[in-house]
């Protein structure tokens, strides 16, 4: 791995701490599912996820975006593993490994989880986020306690992840197959997102305002507010009728 290149990425310095460069890696990597809706395969190998997010600059969801940081912090000489999860939805639990988080030194990292920010924290210890649980689970929770994610404490190869990830970018019945999105944190506490060709502007109180931009002022959205050059805008794979 080319460590300067992906430090430069992130905009953070080798000799920062892990809680760090978690936080630089959210604020800096979008959480995107853009290749789904363009026609492009998702790989998680770790050279492809290289060129995707380092090279070409763009971001990912969290079999790509963890996938990715692991490698990273492992070449950073950290102890790393994979964990997977299951997701609480709306619509209920998802499969297990529908998610991919990471144990660093003992500890939570998750620089994918679309929903809320997840900074480095025990595994083993109650805190704003991690909740353990009496089978050996922990559930992973937002800072309003909304509910996120059931992780197990089993550890996982890469590839075990790659029949949900499968699914997740191809099955009807996936959220992700529905409709393209793009999204960053923004200073101020809110967030960014590009859905197709609206932008959504959510500030940190949760008030959101809401554009439908002509394509070509959104190819311009998804160049200024993400650095993503499209040369065509995402199309919903499996579209809600």
């Amino acid at each position: 791995m080319d460590v300067t290149a992906y430090l430069g990425r992130i905009g953070a310095r080798e000799d920062d701490d892990l809680a760090t460069l978690a936080d630089r890696h959210f604020r800096s990597v979008p959480f995107e599912n853009l290749s789904i809706h363009l026609g492009e395969p998702i790989e998680l190998a770790p050279e492809a996820l290289f060129d995707k997010i380092v090279h070409r600059r763009r971001g990912g969801f969290c079999y790509e975006l963890n996938g990715l940081f692991g490698w990273l912090l492992d070449e950073l000489g950290h102890d790393v593993a994979f964990l997977g999860a299951v997701v609480h939805t709306p619509k209920g639990d998802t499969a297990p490994l529908a998610h991919l988080a990471l144990q660093v030194d003992g500890l939570l990292v998750d620089v994918g989880f679309g929903d809320f920010p997840v900074p480095p924290a025990a595994l083993d210890r109650p805190s704003t986020h991690v909740d353990p649980q009496p089978d050996g689970d922990v559930e992973v929770r937002g800072p309003d306690g909304r509910p996120g994610y059931r992780l197990e404490r089993r550890v996982r190869s890469r590839d075990d992840f790659g029949p949900t990830c499968f699914w997740t970018a191809t099955h009807p019945d996936s959220g992700f197959t529905h409709g393209p999105t793009c999204s960053l944190p923004t200073a101020d506490g809110g967030r960014v997102t590009m859905a197709g060709a609206r932008r959504i502007v959510t500030a940190a109180d949760g008030t959101r305002s809401e554009n439908d931009l002509p394509d070509d002022e959104a190819l311009v959205a998804y160049r200024d507010l993400f650095g993503i050059v499209l040369d065509r805008l995402p199309v919903a794979l499996h579209p809600l009728s």
